[in-house]
């Protein structure tokens, strides 16, 4: 049987992400494909780790793809060259689709915009639009048009809320059958060093550069705060993408601390008259699934990371910074959509009093019992079991008749 071509079509790192699930689990069923991408936002680092490769030219935009947050940065990746790139994008994918038998977009409109420009059979991962945001999803006239189209076989939702009122509204091919954000998060026995018995707050600065780099200095200066004034024994594990571990030098000295082998130090922190404390910060760019298994707490100032942590069943606090991703409207967005799971302090980027209201958060959360198990539940409901890539995966082998 002669092996099958698939294209996989994303606009956004996190799509990156849930499309590399869905191949590598297709690649494990046996299933004989070629594989290919074209990520649409970023530079598709996640299919390179993949092996996968990119038919089209890529760049990092100065939004990082969040543009619709703020209208300024739509402009800035205007000036940045937006428009002749996504047309050499969609001109590669034209050349490329001709040879494909599916086309697998992840994303909003312009993945499934792009998709059916293919003029190929496609599915699409729906994963920017849900129920929760509004209590019912308005998909557009444009959108609707393209998920109905007789060339799209299938549209995958990231959560059931979503599919039921889908369906409701006509859109009869929708369905959920996981989340794939949701794969692959095992523990694979990472020495995190955690000290045995004491609470483990995970800290999650994102993943675009040079943003969470700023994020990662606000939330150092949140560490300080929960560690001068938290009731109950603490320790912290910086959960980062590889790109940000050479920044840990700059970024100990723009705050203060020191960096001694991927640990952030704080020299001193005073509790009382009597007692100093040393703060420290272990940071990791290989133990993103250990760290969130292994905590208690989860702060976050990024997307998809926060929704894996909510799926485990952990409580997080988002503290909203100056984006352009992580803004107070992405985390309030967030929060919609994620349920009780979230607390988003502040409505402005995290000052002085923000950071000591963050931290009085930390403490008050550590200490509900009662909220601590209402996050398991939510977890659930908002974003599924695992096992969604490998359904995704088993509808494209079934289709190309493997």
């Amino acid at each position: 049987m002669k092996s099958k071509g698939i294209l996989f079509l994303s606009n956004g790192h996190g799509e990156d992400t849930i499309n590399c699930q869905i191949l590598k689990a297709l690649r494990a069923s046996g299933a004989d494909v070629d594989v290919s991408a074209m990520p649409i936002v970023g530079d598709g680092a996640a299919y390179c780790r993949s092996t996968v490769p990119i038919i089209g030219p890529t760049s990092q935009m100065p939004s990082g793809g969040v543009f619709y947050m703020n209208p300024l940065f739509f402009l800035k990746d205007i000036g940045a060259g937006l428009i002749a790139l996504t047309w050499q994008q969609l001109q590669a994918v034209w050349r490329h689709s001709r040879h494909c038998d599916l086309v697998v977009g992840t994303g909003d409109i312009v993945a499934a915009a792009i998709a059916h420009a293919s003029n190929r059979p496609y599915i699409i991962f729906l994963s920017a639009h849900s129920s929760y945001y509004e209590g019912r999803v308005d998909l557009g006239l444009i959108l609707w048009q393209l998920l109905s189209s007789k060339k799209c076989l299938a549209v995958f939702t990231r959560d059931a809320l979503t599919a039921a009122d889908l369906n409701r509204q006509g859109l009869k091919k929708a369905q959920f059958v996981g989340n794939p954000v949701m794969d692959n998060l095992n523990s694979t026995g990472k020495d995190l060093q955690l000290i045995p018995a004491v609470r483990t707050i995970a800290l999650l600065p994102g993943s675009r550069l040079p943003e969470a780099t700023d994020n990662l200095v606000l939330l150092l200066e949140l560490v300080k705060e929960i560690a001068s004034n938290s009731t109950l024994p603490v320790q912290f594990r910086a959960a980062l993408v590889p790109a940000l571990m050479p920044e840990l030098d700059d970024i100990a000295a723009r705050s203060g601390w020191q960096h001694r082998s991927r640990k952030l130090i704080f020299p001193a922190i005073k509790r009382s008259f009597y007692e100093e404390k040393l703060v420290e910060v272990m940071c990791s760019a290989d133990a993103f699934a250990d760290i969130l298994q292994q905590s208690s707490l989860v702060i976050g100032m990024t997307g998809t990371a926060v929704e894996q942590a909510v799926g485990l069943g952990k409580p997080v606090i988002a503290l909203p910074g100056n984006g352009p991703a992580f803004t107070y409207r992405f985390a309030e967005a967030q929060n919609r959509l994620l349920g009780d799971s979230v607390q988003v302090i502040g409505a402005q980027p995290a000052n002085f009093d923000i950071i000591k209201e963050a931290a009085l958060a930390v403490d008050r959360t550590l200490q509900d019992d009662k909220y601590l198990a209402s996050c398991i539940q939510n977890g659930l409901e908002r974003m599924g079991r695992s096992g969604g890539s490998i359904k995704i995966a088993t509808y494209v082998a079934n289709y190309l008749g493997y």
